[in-house]
């Protein structure tokens, strides 16, 4: 993977959220692809229970200020960059006050999922050509049933295309 630049997009990541299966996953892929000489950037919700200053958050000025439309209300975005320590990989965290601003993850106290889960994360979902442009090819990995591990059988299907790198 010399040389190789690869975005990983995840809604947990260990050292900033509670360790789980997720999390962790999410914490050894792109450590595997830093040591192989990938040049890797992660981007996760910048949740309300994640400290600011414990992590050493701050904002990234040049990619602020994005607006992005879910039912019609404008959203702004606001983007934050942390290293993992000892990793050298950086971590790009969206910001929203309207969705990430309270102090749990998905679920309430009662351990009900939040109604609009299911808004915030078209925030990580944007058009392919928003993202690549048209001018675009791809390869496909396969992780060696992982994924299969991680879909459990509540979601199967969840992660197909998560493994194309474009």
């Amino acid at each position: 993977m010399n040389g190789k630049k690869v975005l990983f997009v995840s809604s947990e990541l260990v050292p900033y959220l509670p360790e789980n299966t997720v999390s962790k996953m999410s914490y050894e892929a792109p450590r595997m692809v830093n040591s192989k000489g990938g040049q890797i950037r992660i981007f996760m919700p910048r949740y309300g229970n994640i400290n600011e200053r414990r992590h050493q958050l701050h904002e990234v000025i040049r990619l602020s200020g994005m607006n992005l439309v879910i039912n019609d209300m404008d959203m702004p975005l606001i983007i934050k960059v942390a290293s993992i320590p000892r990793e050298r990989i950086q971590v790009y965290f969206i910001d929203n006050e309207e969705y990430f601003k309270r102090k749990a993850t998905f679920t309430d106290e009662n351990g009900e999922l939040f109604p609009d889960n299911d808004e915030r994360a078209i925030l990580f979902a944007p058009d392919v050509s928003e993202m690549y442009g048209s001018d675009i090819s791809a390869r496909h990995y396969d992780f060696k049933g992982m994924d299969t591990v991680m879909e459990g059988a509540f979601r199967p299907g969840h992660f197909d295309g998560v493994g194309t790198i474009v």
